[in-house]
């Protein structure tokens, strides 16, 4: 009887007459202090209640409704299609919604829209799957931003496809705990991309040296992004390299110089095949005949092999507290090994290549360790 009333009464009511109205008449479903007849009559009312042409009386429902497990799924499903306002409480509460429903509501849905549905909660792998494959930027950046949300590796992967180019994203996606390395190591280059396309910096250098620019920068940020990638990520971060042809002789030369011997061993297992225990034992104790063999297995240039093995027996001694040395030591016995140092005949034809590296790899260090002392000494 009562709610007939309602339904007499509603037609004529003020908007905040019929909000004030609708939350009452949800609330007092969901305590289920109605009896039976009169539920059901309520449920009847709350449906026409989506009709209500007032955004803030349809908002009243959803909030009311949003969180309850025994709100009509009809009614839930009505305000989750409805405008962003209205639907906001729903999507981001209420547990009536399952992925299928939330997926789909995904589609074609506006930026707002996604956003909320990246904010629940609790977000699955599949959901997140979904918001990193069709959704816009804004919701990527809210899906990175919560805490409940179970994030697949290949949803990284695509996000970072897909908007590492932007500035906000990228930093979103550097700042997560669980990025893999290898998605890491591509906003790395699509930072340098943007870059090496900017405006200022092509009109400043010229498109041939800020490419050459960018490209030193980035591998320079790959060797830091070593640092903080776990061993086991190993594996997936060379895959990567080795698929963008970044895996270069250049690029492991720069690596064993900076005393990532770890690394350059993970590389080695990758190219070689050879076993794990093997090829740690080779590194940390073998002979310079079982060194060479591991590196000529693993199709590294034989021109590498001599500067690569004077790098690993000088890392050797510092790792056993028989040397203190650094990149800028490594480098030069590098130099000399192929008599390419200051003083020196000059590295043989064969050589040219691989002395340039290293050289350049060592005047760096020395430019570096250089503006550290300066810092120190104007800190002092």
């Amino acid at each position: 009887m009562v709610v007939r009333q309602f339904l007499k009464w509603i037609g004529n009511a003020r908007v905040a007459e019929r909000e004030a109205a609708a939350s009452a008449l949800a609330r007092a479903f969901l305590d289920h202090q109605l009896p039976f007849e009169d539920r059901c009559e309520a449920e009847a009312a709350l449906t026409l209640l989506l009709d209500d042409p007032s955004p803030k009386v349809r908002a009243a429902l959803a909030e009311a409704l949003s969180l309850s497990h025994y709100a009509p799924p009809q009614i839930v499903a009505a305000l989750a299609a409805d405008q962003a306002e209205v639907a906001a409480c729903v999507l981001i509460r209420s547990p009536l919604l399952t992925d299928v429903d939330l997926i789909d509501r995904m589609a074609g849905a506006e930026e707002t829209i996604q956003a909320l549905i990246a904010s629940r909660p609790r977000v699955s792998m599949s959901l997140a799957a979904a918001i990193a494959e069709v959704g816009a930027s804004l919701a990527c950046e809210a899906l990175l931003a919560n805490d409940g949300a179970r994030i697949a590796s290949m949803s990284f992967h695509r996000m970072a496809e897909r908007f590492g180019h932007e500035a906000a994203l990228r930093e979103a996606l550097l700042a997560h705990p669980d990025l893999p390395c290898e998605c890491r190591h591509m906003l790395l280059v699509k930072l340098g991309e943007a870059l090496r396309a900017s405006p200022l910096v092509l009109a400043l250098m010229g498109s041939a040296r800020a490419e050459r620019v960018t490209r030193e920068a980035c591998q320079k940020a790959s060797l830091t992004l070593i640092d903080h990638t776990r061993p086991d990520e190993h594996a997936a971060l060379i895959e990567h390299l080795r698929l963008r042809g970044e895996l270069t002789a250049g690029f492991i030369v720069r690596a064993i110089a900076h005393g990532k011997v770890d690394f350059v061993g993970s590389v080695l297992i990758a190219l070689s095949g050879q076993s794990e225990a093997r090829v740690r034992s080779i590194l940390a104790s073998g002979r310079d005949l079982a060194v060479t063999a591991l590196m000529r297995a693993a199709g590294l240039a034989d021109s590498l092999h001599r500067v690569l093995l004077r790098a690993l027996k000088m890392w050797r001694e510092v790792a056993t507290g028989r040397r203190v040395a650094g990149a800028q030591e490594v480098t030069w016995l590098m130099l000399r090994e192929l008599d390419a140092a200051p003083g020196q005949n000059g590295p043989s034809e064969r050589d040219r290549e691989v002395a340039a590296i290293i050289k350049a790899i060592h005047l760096e260090v020395l430019r570096e360790n250089a503006r550290g002392h300066a810092l120190a000494i104007a800190a002092a």
